[in-house]
């Protein structure tokens, strides 16, 4: 939403400006493009670098909901830390249960994963299931879901009830 409400009085009549604030352009902010963010991207021991890599966020946000979506294209001068990795969110989570969302990763392979946003953060952990039997999730990382190179792309995509 583009403003706060406002509060109309009884036999109020209102303006055309007026009507154009409250309904129009509210209305019309629920179809505006996407707004661009840089999320960090963060390891568990040391940092990943870009490099010539591609890092884009987008969000859209409608009163305390969050759509967003992260892209993260490896280039050949990335570097990808170590420990596990963080993504960077635009708005803190809401302070009570934990939030999920979707990962894709592709290099060599296609691998679905989930991001894990705890109460009150602003980060998501990227997970993927294992190899073990049964799988169970591994923090996302340089070598997991796989072992990434240029080329390989981490997309997230999530809607989550922001703090404010």
């Amino acid at each position: 939403m583009t403003t706060t409400p406002r509060t109309w009085a009884s036999g109020e009549t209102p303006t055309g400006s007026t009507f154009n604030t409250e309904v129009r352009d509210q209305f019309n902010s629920m179809f505006d493009a996407w707004t661009p963010y840089t999320p960090t991207w963060s390891g568990a021991t040391t940092n990943p670098t870009i490099g010539n890599g591609v890092l884009l966020g987008r969000y859209m946000k409608w009163g305390r909901t969050c759509q967003l979506r992260i892209d993260i294209s490896m280039g050949s001068t990335t570097t990808y830390g170590s420990g596990g990795w963080s993504l960077g969110l635009p708005f803190a989570a809401h302070g009570s249960g934990a939030q999920l969302g979707l990962a894709h990763a592709f290099q060599s392979q296609r691998n679905a994963g989930q991001i894990n946003v705890s109460p009150g953060a602003n980060v998501g952990l990227v997970f993927f299931p294992n190899s073990g039997t049964p799988a169970n999730l591994a923090w996302a990382s340089s070598a997991v879901p796989l072992t990434w190179a240029s080329g390989g792309r981490l997309t997230v995509e999530m809607t989550y009830e922001t703090a404010t």
